[in-house]
């Protein structure tokens, strides 16, 4: 009513910092930009999948997929391409991803010849739906504890004040009376555990569902009804309001949410050049959650839509610059053209077990064995299932039509899903120690040492995957010596 822009508190961030849409803040970001592209007549390419990229040499110089609906393929020639796919939380069994968050930007750049980097950097939202099964992992925003929502055990604790790390220990609240304060107060007392970063309190959660103190359907209570009025509860966070309602017959203005950890964002990407956003690829670029090293080893709450901002605008910048030192159209090889198109029509010529299976298997085995706590005998078991499951997507069968054939699509789907999820067990196996969204049971201390390391995955000379470690890249000055400012305040 002031003008202002809303601003609300986040975990793991000191002040209100988070400019907000209600609860709906990506949902309005797309429909903005959905009405600039339309506005400024941007061709769209609704219902169409990249399976791969086309290059003429080293360089990129387009794309291939086909049109789900109809099955037919497409080519597109560019002098630059820019990826933004997204993540690859549909290798997890409970995501709060959707169905096209398969991992395909991280292959695509892949199997073209791009690095990956921090890929066992995989982090899992502390607040999913637990119930019913078929919504489970789908999202529970952090605003909900961000407005004064509090998790507690199936005794009624608040659990929290048992899992403050000493890192944060100096600035968390270790009194329930001091942090209910903070709500009015954030000058005369501490944050709030409840809105510690989103690794420690999903694991938190964790330990409790463990421990036998966990809600009746393996997660935790998170409470906001006895805290705020239905008023207020709806007002500020509508979204979860009528998804409780609808979904799982919950009235979050008078009852508790069973929530529990979800597969949400992975930090690992596409190595790219900060600046222009540009890949190891010549002629390739990479924003969003498909790229790498934005977020370090965890992301703070609401930085994903910075992220998208600022970067998508230096990707758009960075490709448009690139294309127009071109002085050649961009030249398409025929020959990969067939190739692609010939292997994405294997699988109606096979007689073997179909992707579903392939896929369920996948996912149950990276839930259990790469999920958010590691050790190193279930990451090498890890690596040792995905060379058969490797194997067997290479061998599913689907049958009918190509028009419309969600088998199809999945079959397609499962060589991204397989290589990312090598990608993340094979960096976590070699990152002996617990940092941000990687935790090792086995390890479970951050190490100086590996602090200044990233993990590089790349595609070998013959074809297979490759891990090795790399030197962090050194901070520019600018930024250093912001944080030498802050430390001597």
């Amino acid at each position: 009513s002031d003008g202002r822009i809303l601003q609300r508190d986040f975990g793991g961030h000191r002040y209100a910092r988070l400019a907000h849409v209600g609860d709906r803040t990506g949902l309005e970001m797309i429909r903005t930009l959905q009405q600039n592209a339309v506005h400024k007549g941007i061709d769209v390419y609704m219902e169409c999948t990249i399976t791969r990229l086309l290059q003429s040499g080293d360089r990129v110089t387009g794309a291939m997929g086909y049109w789900r609906e109809s099955g037919n393929t497409i080519v597109f020639a560019a002098k630059s391409v820019v990826l933004a796919t997204g993540g690859v939380g549909k290798a997890f069994s409970v995501t709060s991803n959707s169905w096209e968050y398969t991992g395909d930007g991280h292959s695509l750049a892949y199997w073209a010849g791009a690095e990956l980097i921090d890929m066992e950097c995989v982090q899992f939202h502390p607040t999913g739906m637990v119930w019913p099964p078929s919504v489970r992992g789908i999202l529970v925003t952090e605003g909900v504890r961000g407005d004064g929502g509090t998790l507690r055990n199936s005794d009624g604790e608040r659990f929290m004040f048992n899992y403050i790390p000493e890192f944060f220990a100096a600035e968390t609240a270790d009194t329930i009376d001091e942090a209910d304060g903070w709500y009015d107060d954030k000058v005369k007392n501490r944050r709030t555990p409840d809105l510690l970063p989103r690794d420690e309190v999903a694991r938190a959660i964790n330990s409790e569902v463990k421990a036998g103190r966990g809600s009746p359907h393996g997660g935790a209570f998170l409470d906001i009804s006895s805290r705020r009025t239905p008023e207020y509860i709806r007002r500020r966070l509508p979204s979860m309001y009528h998804q409780f309602k609808q979904l799982a017959d919950v009235d979050i203005t008078s009852q508790a949410m069973e929530v529990g950890p979800t597969m949400h964002y992975i930090m690992g990407g596409i190595r790219v050049d900060a600046d222009t956003t540009a890949t190891t690829v010549p002629g390739l670029f990479a924003a969003g959650e498909c790229a790498g090293g934005m977020h370090g080893a965890n992301r703070l709450g609401g930085n994903s839509l910075s992220d998208l901002l600022v970067f998508g605008r230096r990707a758009g910048l960075g490709a448009a610059a690139d294309a127009a030192q071109q002085n050649s159209g961009p030249e398409i090889d025929e020959d990969q053209v067939e190739e692609v198109v010939a292997k994405m029509r294997e699988p109606f010529g096979r007689d073997g077990e179909g992707p579903y299976e392939v896929h369920s298997d996948l996912q149950e085995m990276m839930q259990k064995n790469v999920g958010i706590i590691r050790t190193e005998t279930e990451l090498d078991d890890a690596v040792n299932q995905l060379k058969d499951l490797k194997d067997r997507s290479k061998k599913v069968m689907v049958s009918g039509h190509q028009q419309y054939n969600p088998g199809w699509h999945l079959a397609l789907d499962l060589e991204s899903l397989v290589t990312v999820s090598e990608a993340i067990a094979r960096a976590a196996y070699m990152r002996k120690e617990s940092r941000g969204g990687h935790t090792r049971d086995d390890y479970p201390t951050p190490s100086e040492e590996w602090g200044n390391q990233n993990i590089s995955i790349s595609q070998g000379n013959d074809g297979e995957m490759e891990a090795r470690i790399t030197p962090l890249p050194e901070m520019p000055a600018e930024l250093k010596v912001l944080f030498e400012e802050e430390n001597d305040a």
